[in-house]
């Protein structure tokens, strides 16, 4: 996959493009539907697919303070472009005079001056551009004046008869809800938390259960407060079934004002301080919840660790 970060001359002199444009994150089952059509109408024309998309989410920008919470990082978004199969990948350096830019001026810089489209393929309610001014009746406008075509997909329904399209924003509502198998259905994967292990206050370790405690960038996605089955990926590759715990831990913390993700690897012994974390979530196992004592907290991390080892099996087998 060629990933083109420079907008100042044409990546590729004398071919010509097939389009989609977006934040694309969290390259759910929507997205790549979308790219699916892409990499088909490419094909067909004797064209390159490329997906556009920006280095930061728009309404970081736009909104800071109503910005949604990211299903990917940009190191994730890539990754999952790239196992799509498309060509290319263009990514728009978003800022505050980007967010200025007319939609006239975009597609004339982006789509005609430097990416030589031949066709335009994106949501059915797309938008964009300042103000959100662009949509499928402009793209269509200048594409017959720049000889490329506009082709609106329809959105990919939920498969769990509720009436709305597969999206971003409803695998983020799915996923504060702890609607785990819901998220998963949308994303066609399991919904992955990436971070470095850090250390802590070894609560975990005094009573025999160590964590791995996973610092999280403050944009992340991240399910509601509760006790999750998963799987904890090493740098290496490696795999380890683990019993994660994301929340306040009030048994030894009546006021913690922010939420912790720690992760019990089975079957593991060593140590991860520092390693890159990834942490992909399978199946929500319970509400996190205050406990009596120790004795009563190691009896529930001794199910919640059985639990965990079986809804993962169940997953894999599914």
């Amino acid at each position: 996959m060629q990933l083109v970060t420079d907008l100042s001359t044409s990546p590729w002199p004398g071919r010509r493009a097939v389009v989609t444009i977006g934040a694309y994150d969290g390259v759910h089952l929507g997205h790549r539907t979308v790219v699916n059509q892409v990499k088909q109408r490419a094909a067909e024309l004797g064209a390159l697919s490329v997906v556009v998309t920006f280095d930061v989410h728009p309404a970081s920008i736009v909104r800071p303070d109503a910005a949604p919470k990211m299903l990917t990082n940009a190191a994730q978004k890539l990754e999952l472009l790239e196992a799509t199969g498309v060509d290319a990948v263009v990514v728009v350096q978003f800022s505050a005079d980007q967010a200025k830019e007319t939609p006239v001026d975009f597609v004339q810089r982006v789509l005609v001056n430097t990416l030589h489209t031949q066709a335009v393929i994106v949501g059915s309610d797309f938008h964009f551009g300042h103000m959100r001014q662009g949509n499928i009746t402009l793209l269509r406008e200048m594409g017959e004046r720049h000889d490329f075509s506009c082709e609106p997909v329809i959105l990919v329904p939920r498969a769990d008869g509720i009436d709305e399209p597969v999206s971003s924003t409803a695998i983020r509502r799915a996923l504060a809800g702890g609607e785990i198998d819901i998220a998963t259905r949308m994303l066609g994967r399991a919904h992955e938390i990436r971070g470095t292990v850090m250390s802590g206050d070894q609560r975990g370790r005094t009573i025999g259960f160590p964590t791995a405690n996973v610092q999280v960038a403050g944009g992340a996605c991240l399910p509601s407060d509760g006790v999750y089955a998963g799987v904890y990926r090493r740098p290496d590759g490696s795999e380890y079934t683990c019993a994660i715990n994301l929340g306040r831990r009030p048994t030894f913390y009546a006021d913690q004002g922010y939420s912790l993700l720690e992760a019990y690897l089975l079957d593991f012994t060593g140590d991860l301080y520092g390693e890159e974390a990834s942490v992909q979530f399978m199946a929500f196992l319970r509400s996190e919840k205050q406990f009596g004592g120790i004795n009563e907290l190691k009896e529930q991390l001794m199910k919640d660790i059985d639990h965990a080892r079986s809804a993962v099996l169940a997953r894999r087998a599914q």
